[in-house]
């Protein structure tokens, strides 16, 4: 296990016992009293679920009084995650944070818990029109690619003429499929030399995305760039970079400690950075709220979650950020209560989150 990987998990230990520790007696609800909520992801293992948890362990201990149970398969499998889902709704009756990457199949299991009267927010993955949830915590995924071409394209030079491959984990899951688009029509829009090809499936699994990609660099070893749109594509790309000694410019998203560390060697160009631990606590701290000032009222929409970009510029501060969940929350507590003091200029209409 890599360094950072034990400091972080060492840190979510800390930080479940942190919320119990602040939890005080008293009946669950909004009048003050004990509160019995969690999250549900959808692969507890991957850096990017890790981090939402650890948001959301951190937002739950700040609050107090909040029992927190976070849920989620070891691998993606979204009907292991339904049940999962289904067991919290046992549990955590005064709300639930809902992280997936197959909106449809959750579409029942989340209006039931709505009729059982326990708010849910959505995480990362907008809800579907079925599923009455009506509030979103996420980011601009299509804004995210396109920033991923735009960095691409400030080192491929003018009028770049040739081939990218571009790779989805999970085709059909909306945030990915956004972000892949937003790289696609930023290429087609400004470089028009340029061939996108995908995008292919890479999946999700560290294994089979290292064999998918491994076989799209020997299919297309001409390529000018190779970009992944999730985790695993991140540090595969860098690892097939480095045996391959490609000359072709990799990169992917999310700040799992290995493709930090690809970005500091210069491997990867960049990893897009969807601040995965800021949208973790916003959406549990906006539960918390509701459920203890608003009567479980949650906000109608979207509310819009920031990313960023992570280069050389600033790949030792976002190192120094990943450390621990307590310089984690320190790091993005300018932009916690920015973006909590004022929260409507945020709110955008459900219809439009992409």
């Amino acid at each position: 296990m890599h360094p950072r990987s034990r400091t972080w998990s060492a840190a979510l230990g800390a930080l479940v016992l942190l919320a119990a520790a602040g939890c005080g007696s008293g009946d669950s609800g909004g009048s003050g009293g004990r509160l019995k909520m969690g999250i549900s992801v959808a692969n507890i293992s991957l850096n990017f679920a890790h981090e939402m948890v650890l948001g959301a362990e951190s937002a739950a201990s700040h609050a107090g009084k909040v029992d927190f149970k976070a849920v989620g398969p070891p691998n993606t499998d979204g009907p292991a995650e339904v049940q999962l889902f289904q067991n919290l709704t046992a549990v955590a009756k005064d709300g639930i944070v809902l992280e997936n990457l197959d909106p449809p199949i959750f579409t029942r299991p989340a209006a039931r818990a709505v009729d059982q009267g326990i708010p849910i927010v959505a995480l990362d993955t907008s809800p579907t029109d079925g599923s009455k949830v009506g509030f979103y915590v996420g980011n601009d995924n299509y804004a995210l690619g396109e920033l991923m071409a735009k960095e691409a394209l400030k080192r491929l030079g003018t009028n770049p003429k040739g081939q990218i491959v571009i790779g989805v984990p999970n085709p059909g899951t909306p945030v990915l499929d956004n972000r892949a688009k937003g790289i696609s029509d930023t290429f087609k829009k400004e470089a028009p030399g340029v061939k996108v090809l995908g995008p292919f499936q890479t999946y999700s699994d560290p294994g089979q995305n290292y064999s998918s990609w491994s076989a799209q660099v020997n299919a297309h070893p001409d390529a000018l760039a190779f970009l992944g749109v999730g985790d695993a594509d991140s540090y595969n790309l860098a690892k097939i970079k480095k045996a391959e000694h490609g000359k072709w410019l990799t990169a992917g998203f999310d700040v799992d400690p290995k493709t930090l560390d690809a970005v500091k060697d210069g491997s990867n160009f960049v990893t897009i950075d969807p601040q995965h631990f800021l949208k973790g606590y916003l959406s549990t701290a906006m539960l918390i709220e509701a459920v203890r000032d608003k009567k479980g009222k949650l906000p109608d929409g979207w509310f819009l979650s920031p990313g960023g970009v992570v280069d050389s510029s600033n790949i030792d501060d976002i190192i120094a950020r990943q450390k621990s969940a307590q310089a984690a929350y320190d790091w993005y507590k300018p932009t916690i209560d920015k973006l909590l003091g004022d929260q409507a200029a945020n709110l955008k209409p459900l219809k439009d989150a992409r």
